[in-house]
């Protein structure tokens, strides 16, 4: 395998964030533990929604993790890549609608 800037070993290390402030990792992984409990949303849902947001924020640990949590879930690979698909058409629509930014500036300008 090529090596890559991330090793995939990586995201089983995780946890090792405690080791240089344990106080924090706990609170944070407690948290996370909560946010991904069945709730108003099924934890399958969840799953599906952080394998979206793994890849708007391109997050190679994230989307190694999600892609293996939604199969475990039981989600299809329709179902995984159509969740992509909704965060591929967010994400180039919210760089689009900046572009009325763009255009009230260049009108101001252009005055």
């Amino acid at each position: 395998m090529e090596k890559t800037y991330y090793d995939p070993a990586d995201l089983g290390k995780f946890g090792n964030i405690a080791d240089f402030e344990p106080n924090l990792a706990k609170k944070f992984f407690d948290y996370y533990g909560e946010v991904f409990k069945a709730g108003a949303l099924t934890e399958r849902e969840k799953a599906l929604i952080a394998l979206a947001v793994s890849h708007t924020v391109q997050c190679p640990y994230c989307i190694d993790a999600y892609t293996q949590e939604t199969l475990g879930k039981g989600c299809s690979e329709a179902e995984m890549m159509e969740a992509v698909h909704v965060a591929s058409a967010i994400r180039g629509g919210a760089s689009l609608v900046h572009g009325v930014q763009m255009m009230n500036k260049a009108k101001k300008l252009s005055m």
